[in-house]
């Protein structure tokens, strides 16, 4: 081995161009598409030998929403993602991201969000999915509000997906009555003030098996298993969402450095009305913060369900626009996502 030369000219490289964008984002609006049909509990009750009542006590749902045999995630994503552009003020031509979160693409791939982007005009953005199940649209919006303020996006849209009817087992107790169809969407885009705080978000998988598919599509194809359903393991998970999460809540409060009496809102993941109740329980929040309650009459939509349910919030309650919103995804991974925002 030999020395360099000495005399030997120096490397030089050009200066690479690194953009950056606005100092702050925000929610433009927000977009949902539900099921075509209400389905009762009643519906539903003789697989699982089971009663209205029970179902009722349990999860607060007295119907859920359930789409058409030939709708599809990528339908209702559309929809939703098509209400939210027209109500944001932005062109769909200037949508330069689409982010779609979802567990229910009816093929592995292309995604769903490059169609999505398609359908509503704006082609050629970048387009992603992401399977974070119940977490997913809290890790959508953590992601969108980055790539804005990095330059890599001037507007993005989010969307949370899910067709969860194709992949239920209507004789499962521990979650086939709980499942619901629906898409909500928002427009992000830059912000002359702060409009989604820092994101708190991470995974456990040391428990994947609490929730999530019984079976891989490989032994579906072989005729080694039926096909894939949603199973959980209900006791682990309430525990979970109930004690674990709530920590995950105040943390994101923390660092968003706001307190729980400056919310106007709370808006869990639509698991169960039984932990909406107590997670605002074990939060102290006070009577002043509305809760966002989307699960009676739609049921669990995974990562549809906090879009699903802050749009509804703003329906029912517009003097809410504005104010401080604090909203936490959490499932199957286990995955979870929190963040506090300003609803437009």
């Amino acid at each position: 081995m030999t020395d360099a030369p000495t005399n030997a000219a120096p490397t030089r490289r050009p200066t690479l161009t690194q953009p950056t964008g606005p100092a702050h984002t925000r929610i433009y609006a927000y977009g949902a598409a539900r099921g075509e049909n209400a389905v009762p509990n009643d519906d539903l009750v003789g697989p699982i030998d089971s009663s209205d009542e029970w179902i009722r006590q349990r999860t607060g749902i007295v119907t859920r929403s359930r789409a058409d045999k030939q709708t599809t995630a990528i339908d209702l994503a559309a929809d939703a993602a098509a209400e939210a552009i027209a109500r944001s003020g932005v062109d769909a031509s200037q949508v330069d991201a689409v982010i779609v979160a979802t567990i229910s693409n009816p093929k592995q791939t292309p995604s769903v969000s490059a169609i999505v982007a398609d359908r509503v005009g704006a082609n050629p953005a970048a387009a992603y999915d992401v399977n974070a199940a119940c977490a997913g649209f809290a890790y959508g919006v953590a992601q969108a509000d980055a790539l804005i303020r990095a330059g890599a996006a001037h507007y993005a849209v989010v969307v949370g997906t899910e067709k969860l009817s194709d992949v239920v087992d209507p004789t499962d107790r521990s979650i086939s009555f709980l499942l619901g169809d629906g898409a909500g969407a928002v427009v992000i885009g830059p912000s002359d003030f702060p409009g989604i705080g820092p994101t708190v978000w991470g995974s456990d998988g040391s428990k994947a098996d609490a929730v999530g598919m019984n079976h891989t599509l490989v032994e579906f194809r072989d005729g080694e298993a039926p096909w894939p359903t949603l199973r959980q393991e209900g006791p682990t998970v309430f525990r979970w969402a109930v004690w674990e999460m709530v920590k995950v809540a105040r943390q994101a409060l923390e660092e968003a450095g706001v307190q729980p009496e400056d919310l106007a809102a709370f808006v869990p993941h639509q698991a169960n009305m039984r932990i909406i109740d107590e997670f605002a329980k074990q939060l102290k929040l006070p009577d002043t913060v509305v809760i966002g309650r989307d699960i009676e009459t739609t049921g669990n939509t995974s990562a549809a369900s906090i879009p699903l349910a802050t749009h509804r919030l703003l329906a029912e309650h517009p003097e809410l626009s504005g104010g401080l919103a604090l909203q936490i995804g959490f499932g199957a991974g286990l995955v979870f996502g929190a963040q506090v925002v300003v609803l437009p």
